[in-house]
């Protein structure tokens, strides 16, 4: 039995050298943050309003506010969906003068949309959004 070694007659350990897994770790850890690809979200743009001190030789701006009840008011007179391209237009024949759309809490988000888009058939370029205070 001369031939055969016991197990247990060897002295030395045996280690296991972790160095060229670190190596590799590194280099792949390199090379995916260099080839990934950061991804823009996308959004929408939006206009924010300035403040009326930062808006130095602006002229006057068409102001519409829209109720609750489903009213589109113009210089506190209701003017109604139909009545906002003929606003707008005639405040942009003068200049062109900004739309800012104030909309009370509880107002309907289609009636936004089409005193919106009937601004924008008027010819208005730049139109904001404002909140207003509900009738309590």
């Amino acid at each position: 039995m001369g031939r055969f070694r016991d197990a247990g007659d060897d002295d030395t350990e045996t280690a296991i050298d972790i160095s060229p897994l670190i190596d590799c770790v590194f280099i792949l850890l390199i090379f995916f943050i260099v080839t990934t690809v950061f991804v823009e979200e996308a959004g929408v743009e939006v206009d924010k309003p300035q403040a009326a001190a930062a808006s130095s030789g602006e002229s006057e701006s068409v102001v519409l506010e829209i109720t609750d009840k489903g009213e589109v008011l113009y210089d506190g007179r209701s003017i109604g969906v139909g009545g906002v391209r003929g606003v707008v237009r005639d405040m942009n024949k003068k200049d062109d003068a900004p739309v800012i759309i104030a909309a009370q809490e509880k107002a309907s988000s289609g009636l936004l949309v089409q005193v919106i888009d009937e601004s924008k058939l008027a010819g208005a370029k730049k139109i904001s959004l404002a909140a207003a205070k509900g009738s309590e």
